[in-house]
């Protein structure tokens, strides 16, 4: 076979398969049946609500302060000495009830004072005997002498009746005794006791040790009490009452104070005892006092210098709702979702906003639905789903 022949073979194989295929490709198109143009569905919004319970609502104010002792002093002695006994409690955080010897200051000297002062008051004493009995011995002789003459007063002259030295020797005696009390004083004050119930803070005395009258020996504070100061501003003390602060004649408010001590969480009672007489110039706030009796009973104590939270009893709202503040949108609004799914804004009252959550006067009801979660583009009216507890799990 020539050459030119298996070329037009070739050829003519080639167009039979083309021919092939495009009948193929024809009668696949003309089966396939016409696509339809469709709308997609607009997808439904999911959100997460709240369920609202409204009621009588305690409104919670909180701050946070130091705890510093109520009553603390410096130990002074009054007088001077050698230092002859030392508590065992005299150490920084030892505990002593009032009446309590912390130290003792050496008596002898005080008490030989004391004793040369009686001897002076026994002088004094003799002496002022001696001047009355030559008072009343010269007045006699002086009536003696006088007692028939017209041109004589009744009484005896000042000088005759000795009125001079007997007013020297009362006050001389006056004198003495008062140097006898004061020595029988400085006897008492070379013990130097506990003013109250407390603890010592700081001391820098040992046995042995010369101490002066008026210098510094320890620091003690009472265990009776704390306070702590804590800064508020004008709308926070609408909400609690401050006795000679806030109107009414009551008592200050509750509270509770929380503190993380050695390891635990621990809580105790208190009261609003005053405001400080001053506002602060700087922050603008007034400093609130509260009271706490008897913080060292527990153990651990609510020791002082403790960095504590305060959580105060405010008035109660009767018809209050309490939302998580991240459900209250900007100008006081919420979005609350009908039985239909659709979401609606609502306008609301706002009493107190917290830390987490934030206390309404008015605006919702009982059994509202509240959306807690955001959503990006958002209308008055726009239909959502309510997220349910398994669809967010898959989600």
């Amino acid at each position: 076979m020539g050459k030119a022949k298996r070329h037009i073979i070739h050829f003519l194989v080639m167009v039979v398969v083309i021919g092939l295929g495009v009948a193929g490709f024809l009668a696949l198109t003309a089966s396939k049946p016409q696509l339809k143009r469709t709308k997609p569905p607009v997808p439904v919004p999911m959100v997460r609500v709240t369920k609202i319970e409204t009621g009588p609502q305690a409104v919670t104010i909180r701050g946070e302060g130091t705890v510093r002792p109520l009553r603390e002093i410096e130990l002074v002695p009054q007088v001077g000495g050698k230092i002859v006994y030392v508590s065992p409690v005299m150490v920084d955080g030892g505990e002593f009830r009032s009446g309590d010897t912390l130290l003792r200051i050496d008596p002898l000297d005080y008490k030989l004072a004391v004793t040369l002062a009686r001897a002076r008051v026994k002088d004094a004493e003799s002496r002022l005997r001696v001047a009355e009995e030559e008072a009343a011995s010269a007045i006699d002789e002086w009536r003696l002498i006088y007692q028939n003459s017209e041109d004589v007063d009744e009484e005896p002259p000042a000088l005759v009746a000795k009125e001079p030295q007997l007013a020297a020797a009362r006050a001389q005696l006056a004198a003495d005794r008062a140097d006898l009390q004061k020595a029988k004083l400085n006897l008492m004050r070379t013990e130097l006791k506990a003013p109250f119930d407390g603890r010592v803070s700081d001391e820098s005395v040992d046995i042995g040790q010369y101490v002066t009258a008026g210098k510094k020996v320890a620091s003690l504070f009472s265990t009776r009490a704390a306070e702590i100061v804590i800064p508020f501003d004008d709308e926070s003390l609408y909400w609690f009452d401050v006795p000679g602060f806030t109107p009414g004649n009551g008592e200050g408010s509750s509270v509770r104070v929380i503190a993380r001590i050695a390891g635990r969480d621990l809580t105790w009672s208190g009261k609003i005892m005053r405001a400080e007489g001053k506002l602060d110039e700087r922050t603008r706030m007034v400093n609130v006092v509260v009271r706490v009796d008897k913080p060292y009973v527990t153990k651990p104590p609510l020791v002082a210098g403790l960095f504590v939270t305060v959580e105060i009893k405010g008035h109660t709202l009767e018809n209050a709702a309490v939302i998580p503040r991240s459900a209250l949108r900007e100008n006081s609004l919420v979005w609350v979702v009908d039985d239909s799914g659709q979401l609606m804004f609502r306008k609301v009252a706002v009493a107190r906003l917290g830390t987490n959550q934030a206390i309404l006067r008015s605006g919702l009801e009982d059994g509202d639905l509240v959306v807690t979660s955001g959503l990006k583009a958002v209308t008055d009216g726009m239909q959502v789903r309510i997220s349910q507890p398994n669809e967010e799990l898959r989600s």
